[in-house]
């Protein structure tokens, strides 16, 4: 067991005019090594839940558990936590601050304990694996585009060894062949590391492509937690509550309403090719 959310509510403001409830009653369990993706619209609730796995907010009522244990129990140390369950957050900016890239990755090992030498074999090691060319590792965070500052905040992370780690739109504003690359090193962190990943993005085709589970959020709750082929089978209703299932589901779709029988569950590029040459072979 590695996540586990019961009864989790969320309230901002509690008491005042702009009071808002962001989560309501989220029960759920993300078992280790399992690779999750979480979608939902803009105010769906899903930043504020990933903020809850590893304690940077804390919830106004439930539980929050980690290997079993309650992260806002007495003596829970909230810094180790955040050793094993890191967060790279949307903008990068806003965990990068150190004078140069080298630096910047350094400062969690450090805040582990690590000597000079054990931070900078973890920083470069880090590094080496976002695949981010050492000319920049002397250079200003601040000076490198959207893409390799991604790169250096997933870095960052990595370098503190997690069990698990938390990734919220990684790839946004990211053209095709640079959200590519980090979502093919994501993969490759989970299936060589054995690392537990959260994936929220907003691209339907990344998701199906590379999860093995959905969660749904909308207006704070669960919509559906399942396979994405059982979610994006419920494309109709997704499009009611402002998302839509990747291109590859509606073209099945529209396929099978015309004549050709295929299996419209398929998500991916890939099994889609197989199911139609499939089903042109037997017609």
């Amino acid at each position: 067991m590695s996540i586990k959310l019961e009864q989790v509510n969320y309230i901002y403001s509690p008491g005042t005019a702009y009071e808002r409830q962001a989560l309501k009653d989220i029960n759920l369990e993300i078992p280790k090594g399992q690779f999750v993706g979480i979608i939902g619209h803009t105010g769906s609730g899903k930043s504020t839940l990933i903020q809850h796995f590893n304690g940077l907010v804390k919830p106004t009522s439930g539980k929050v558990l980690y290997e079993g244990e309650d992260i806002w129990g007495s003596g829970y140390s909230l810094k180790d936590l955040r050793s094993q369950v890191g967060l790279v957050f949307q903008y990068p900016e806003h965990q990068l601050f150190e004078t140069d890239v080298l630096a910047d990755v350094c400062f969690g090992p450090k805040n582990q304990g690590f000597s000079d030498d054990e931070c900078k074999e973890r920083a470069y090691q880090a590094l080496a694996h976002v695949g981010l060319d050492e000319k920049y590792y002397q250079r200003s965070p601040f000076e490198l585009s959207g893409g390799q500052k991604r790169r250096v905040a997933i870095a960052g992370v990595l370098a503190m060894n997690p069990k698990v780690l938390i990734l919220d739109e990684p790839t946004a504003g990211l053209d095709p062949r640079g959200r590519d690359d980090i979502l093919e090193q994501i993969d490759y962190f989970h299936q060589e590391r054995g690392i537990t990943v959260v994936l929220v993005s907003h691209s339907m085709e990344d998701i199906a492509k590379h999860v093995k589970r959905i969660i749904v959020m909308n207006k704070g709750g669960k919509a559906y937690d399942d396979t994405p082929e059982k979610v994006f089978a419920h494309y109709r209703e997704l499009e009611e509550i402002g998302l839509a299932a990747p291109q590859i589901t509606y073209i099945m779709n529209a396929l099978n309403e015309g004549g050709l029988t295929v299996d419209t569950k398929v998500t991916t590029v890939k099994a889609a090719k197989e199911e139609i040459l499939r089903a042109l072979r037997e017609k």
